[in-house]
């Protein structure tokens, strides 16, 4: 286990650079890469919805999760934003070594 994370996020196109430039800025993601055009279907509120979406793909460390859970929630336009969490068992391990450093306090 490498204490790693990868957190998968959907937002309007419109605000996925603000959100993620933020949590890179902020050293609360090591890198968020932003893939666009991706169509969401899904139930809300009793209705069938289709979105064009874009996914953010952040990579971070488990140490983060709360506030990362926390302030993507107060930048995100989403009632209930979607904010799912995979723990990484391995990695490169430069790559890995990298993704540390460039989180607030480098925790290893």
């Amino acid at each position: 286990m490498t204490g790693a994370m990868i957190v998968l996020v959907t937002c309007a196109a419109a605000e996925a650079e603000k959100l993620a430039v933020t949590l890179v800025e902020e050293k609360l993601a090591a890198c968020v890469n932003a893939v666009p055009s991706v169509l969401s279907t899904y139930r809300w509120k009793g209705e069938i919805c289709k979105e064009t979406e874009t996914l953010l793909i952040i990579k971070s460390e488990m140490a983060f999760w709360e506030r990362l859970q926390s302030r993507i929630k107060a930048l995100h336009s989403y009632e209930t934003p979607e904010m799912l969490c995979f723990s990484v068992d391995e990695g490169h391990e430069p790559y890995m070594r990298w993704l540390n450093n460039q989180l607030e306090g480098s925790i290893h």
